[in-house]
């Protein structure tokens, strides 16, 4: 199970060397028009039958799919208009274990599942450096700041071992599609975008500055707006309720919740940063990313691309790609049975229906096809649930990591045995998981000191997994559609049914809430399509947001490489011809 730099680049390069090449030929500058061929012309009076004008993909971070059976009466605006005009498919969940943001944007992206496009987490641990990288870390790129602003690293989708739908689309339409996508996470926007895209934009909580990197473009207009528009223009505002109290549901106060540095334990909420400032600090920009605020701008950054670059007045089809993080950080903190997600709900139904209007000006009606659904789910407070009687608590890594080193003292192997405890994921010091292959006794020494830690459901090995399903277990399944042997953990731990696992010291007090697991509560998530070549209704039949690529690709007409998903037949119907 060897992992390294060239090795990844070699994998990655077979399946995007073709569509890279392509690009550096096709893609036209966002200020150009390309000289008209007769290759061209050809493609772009092809284009001009029956396709969407405009793709637009929505992923709400953290959102489970029963948000929409909660909360649905009291939307007024865009997320009703989803349900009501839209194709809701009611049974969507993702069917691997790793739940986690760059996991679920890869797979929306690619069509595909981690055990083939290589997101397997948010951040693994690199066997050859020895060290912990994140899905999108590229040492080889340089992030650039707009406005003036700083900021650190380099990010890209190198480490994305498929192309994203968007670069086919590109690719398959002679250069002349955009791609433009904005998230408040690295991790979101540049696995919507792919390797190559016109604009790939996200937010740095640590310094309040909009950023990019090498692979994209830098723009104009957000360099404009973002200077116009700074987000410490928000500083002194106050995130209060939308709706009467009495509208809400369950406890004011969440039980368990997690304290959001700088604010109190419910509403009202103000953006101030750490008490005492007069000036925007990190806290705020924090604060600022967990509020509907953030949304707000992300909305309003979207409508400005459409307006500066034309997005759905090309020939061919343009792509636009929106992560809402703001949910991912207030499910975090506060759990999905609060006060808080309700109204950001409510609040992101008003940015939708402002999207949705905007669209419908600038590109029409009808003419662009939306695809809205969430990268993962998020578990209960595990305090919250303890209140129902339920068996959840909080699984101590620190801890774990103790029992299982004291496990394998006796066998007389490494002094350090364990690498890193990554989530589920546990790495042992190089070489050691062979000799644990080769010795029974030690081997079952560590299972049943995994297994007989409080928390632990089950426990699966890399010998087991990668190799095909054996087994009919959902747990199973869900753990050999996340494994990919290169950057998996050498041991999964899985932990019981609304237990969290917690990295902190041990003796600490876990708060707040997570996702990460192949229990249905991290796993459901929404997916409504609406628009163009959309047959509108309820729709039973069970789906994946996999399927979202090669559905949107049938509408485009594109094809994809290679992926998991399947076309969504059932809720797709003939446009007009033309």
């Amino acid at each position: 199970m060897k992992s390294s730099t060239s090795s990844q680049r070699s994998i990655r390069s077979k399946y995007i060397a073709a569509i890279a090449l392509a690009l550096l030929f096709a893609a036209p500058s966002w200020t150009q028009t390309p000289k008209p061929t007769l290759a061209t012309t050809a493609a772009k009076a092809l284009l001009r039958t029956s396709r969407p004008k405009l793709i637009v993909v929505i992923v709400v971070d953290q959102m489970r799919a029963d948000y929409v059976d909660k909360f649905r009466s009291q939307w007024t605006g865009g997320l009703k208009r989803l349900v009501d005009e839209g194709a809701w498919f009611r049974t969507v969940a993702y069917p691997y274990a790793s739940t986690e943001t760059c996991v679920g944007h890869s797979t929306i992206s690619t069509g595909a599942f981690p055990m083939n496009h290589g997101m397997v987490a948010n951040a693994w641990w690199d066997r050859d450096a020895q060290k912990m990288v994140t899905c999108t870390s590229d040492p080889t790129v340089t992030n650039t700041a707009y406005a003036g602003g700083t900021t650190k690293g380099g990010d890209s989708a190198w480490r994305m071992l498929l192309p994203s739908f968007a670069e086919e689309l590109k690719f398959q339409t002679a250069g002349g599609t955009r791609v433009v996508t904005f998230s408040l996470k690295a991790r979101a926007a540049i696995t919507m975008a792919g390797h190559k895209a016109d604009a790939a934009t996200w937010f740095d909580t640590s310094t309040g500055a909009w950023v990019t990197s090498a692979p994209y473009k830098t723009m104009p207009f957000i360099e404009q707006y973002a200077k116009q528009h700074p987000v410490s223009g928000d500083y002194g505002k106050t995130w209060s309720l939308s709706l009467p109290k009495s509208q809400y549901w369950y406890a004011e106060d969440a039980v368990g919740a997690a304290t959001v540095p700088g604010w109190g334990a419910s509403f009202p909420f103000s953006l101030r940063g750490k008490e005492g400032r007069s000036a925007p600090d990190e806290s705020f920009y924090q604060q600022w990313a967990t509020s509907p605020f953030a949304a707000t701008y992300l909305t309003k950054l979207a409508e400005t691309a459409v307006d500066s670059l034309g997005l759905g007045r090309n020939a061919a089809t343009d792509y636009l790609a929106i992560g809402y993080s703001s949910t991912d950080y207030v499910g975090h903190a506060f759990g999905p049975r609060s006060w808080e997600i309700q109204d950001m709900l409510v609040r992101l139904d008003k940015d939708l229906a402002e999207l949705f209007a905007h669209l419908d000006q600038k590109v029409g009606r009808g003419n662009y096809v939306v695809a809205l659904t969430a990268d993962h789910g998020g578990a209960p407070i595990p305090a919250d649930m303890q209140q129902t009687g339920a068996d959840a608590g909080v699984l101590s890594l620190p801890d774990l990591q103790v029992r299982l080193e004291k496990a394998l003292e006796p066998f007389n192997l490494a002094k350090q045995p364990i690498a890193k405890i990554a989530g589920n994921e546990i790495y042992f010091a190089q070489g050691l998981y062979g000799q644990l292959r080769h010795d029974p006794a030690a081997m079952k020494a560590l299972l049943d000191a995994a297994l007989s830690t409080p928390g632990v459901a089950e426990v699966f090995q890399a010998g087991e997994l990668g190799g095909g399903f054996k087994t009919v277990s959902q747990t199973r399944t869900a753990a050999e559609l996340s494994y990919f042997a290169a950057r998996s953990g050498d041991i999964y731990i899985l932990q019981q049914p609304y237990w969290l696992m917690d990295s902190s010291s041990s003796g600490t007090k876990q708060t707040g809430t997570n996702h990460g697991t192949p229990y249905y509560y991290d796993q459901r998530v929404p997916m409504l399509l609406m628009g163009f070549g959309i047959q509108p209704g309820e729709y039973f039949n069970a789906a994946t947001p996999a399927d979202i690529a090669p559905t949107l690709g049938a509408l485009a007409g594109v094809t994809l490489a290679t992926h998991d998903g399947r076309v969504l037949n059932e809720a797709l119907r003939a446009p007009a011809r033309k």
